[in-house]
């Protein structure tokens, strides 16, 4: 893909800002021609014209944009010359006073004096395409702009740094002088012998798929790390499910009344809990019942459980358990989850230590209502999901669905390849599955990739980046 040709050279334009009122908006430039459109409309603060293609880069100059005889703006202009930029190209920024209107008045200008509206995305495109970053260090571009907590930022930086881009290498790497030694050796056997190699191989293929499958075990942390932990509350009508949800949120987000079954569809709130971010579903009471509208509220109930990441189950403290609470313990018992005994501060006929043995669970004594047992539960969660500890380490971190897929698809091509030399195939059936899976592995970092997955990529970056 880098270098192929179909990399657009004109110069490109966009507002890398927000669009609202601010102190300062940026408007960008990258291609052949930034260096004759700033010339033209950019005056220094005495009224001289100024040749940027002579000045220093990484410079900056003060003056004013103006369209003929309109001043526009008082700017700060950077120059940026290649290969050393962003996009590998000339690139110029416009720093002007953060109006929309005069900020749109600037970019009209610097269209209309040659560049063109930029594509979303279609800066760090180039970026790609100039061979600057690969495909995985430019998705986590996107990554860190859509940030939802401090943990995905980390990720996401450290992928943009080339964690996996540098993982992803060596392995390909370590497939390709196997090829290469495969091809050789069945071009040129009078001088190449591959007696033994095939048990050499071997230790090198379930090498190279410990690594994939170590990514692979990384998936599910790197996307909670990214989206957070999907959480579905669980309980019998009048638990307290709605109002341990609006202690959580900060906010009376959920109606809470003595009425039993007042919830009846799921609620969803993502929230931070402390350093976690919760996406959170509030759902019906689970209960056998005739009302055919909260029959689908409960019905959605146990579907959520099935995907969820964590199940909170809460118990009502003050009631004893019955044939329900027996039905929520069998959705909870291969799941990830936390029971909450709530409602502690009125008469208990439920006990903790009862209630570990039926579920097998660790349970919190809680009361939603007095807001007690909060910082227990976030250091539960903690400690289920981080082993007590949210920090971000050399680990490489899978986020990306695209990347996950990929690996799975890698490892079943080396997964072939063992099973050709445990059953004695022919060295050149090796050489097939072996190239196979370099080649889906080079569709992370963008080798071996269509215009159209570049395309489908960088439309979902904002514009100006």
């Amino acid at each position: 893909m880098k270098g192929s040709g179909f990399l657009k050279t004109e110069t490109i334009a966009a507002i890398s800002t927000a669009m609202s009122n601010a102190g300062i908006s940026i408007v960008r430039m990258s291609g052949d021609d930034v260096f004759s459109i700033i010339d033209q409309i950019f005056v220094t603060r005495t009224g001289k014209k100024k040749a940027f293609s002579e000045v220093e880069s990484h410079t900056i100059h003060y003056g004013y944009i103006k369209d003929e005889n309109d001043v526009i703006d008082e700017v700060l202009v950077m120059v940026m010359k290649a290969p050393n930029t962003y996009t590998r190209e000339n690139i110029i920024e416009i720093d002007c006073h953060g109006g929309v209107i005069v900020t749109k008045k600037i970019l009209e200008t610097v269209i209309k004096y040659g560049a063109r509206p930029a594509e979303p995305g279609e800066f760090t495109k180039r970026a790609f395409l100039n061979g600057r970053i690969d495909l995985s260090q430019a998705e986590a571009v996107i990554d860190i702009i859509n940030a939802k907590n401090e943990m995905a930022l980390k990720s996401s930086v450290s992928q943009l740094k080339g964690t996996v881009l540098t993982k992803i290498k060596e392995i390909r790497e370590n497939i390709i002088r196997d090829v290469a030694f495969i091809e050789a050796a069945l071009d040129d056997p009078e001088h190449i012998s591959i007696d033994g190699f095939s048990d050499e191989l071997l230790k090198r293929v379930e090498e190279n798929w410990k690594e994939l499958n170590h990514l692979l075990e990384s998936a599910d942390n790197g996307r909670i790390m990214k989206e957070g932990i999907r959480t579905v509350i669980l309980g019998k009508p009048n638990a307290g499910k709605s109002s341990l949800l609006n202690v959580l949120v900060g906010e009376e987000r959920a109606i809470v009344t003595e009425i039993e079954g007042t919830t009846r569809d799921t609620l969803e709130e993502s929230i931070h809990l402390g350093e976690v971010v919760l996406n959170l579903i509030d759902t019906a009471g689970i209960r056998k019942t005739e009302d055919y509208v909260e029959k689908i509220g409960v019905d959605k109930a146990k579907t959520f459980a099935k995907d969820a990441d964590l199940l909170i189950y809460v118990v009502d403290a003050s009631v004893e358990l019955d044939e329900n609470d027996r039905e929520i313990i069998d959705l909870i018992k291969d799941k990830k989850a936390i029971v909450l005994l709530n409602k502690t501060d009125l008469n208990k006929v439920v006990k903790k230590d009862e209630l570990e043995k039926l579920t097998g669970k660790t349970v919190l004594e809680i009361s939603a209502k007095e807001e007690k047992g909060m910082d227990l539960l976030e250091h539960t969660i903690k400690e289920m999901f981080f082993h007590g500890e949210i920090s971000f380490n050399d680990e490489v971190y899978i986020t990306n669905i695209r990347h996950k897929s990929a690996i799975i698809e890698g490892m079943k091509s080396l997964e072939q390849v063992k099973e050709s030399i445990l059953n004695g195939m022919p060295e050149d059936f090796y050489s097939i599955d072996l190239m196979s899976a370099y080649e889906t592995l080079g569709e992370i970092i963008g080798e071996a990739v269509g215009e159209d997955l570049v395309n489908t990529i960088f439309s979902e970056f904002c514009m100006g980046k």
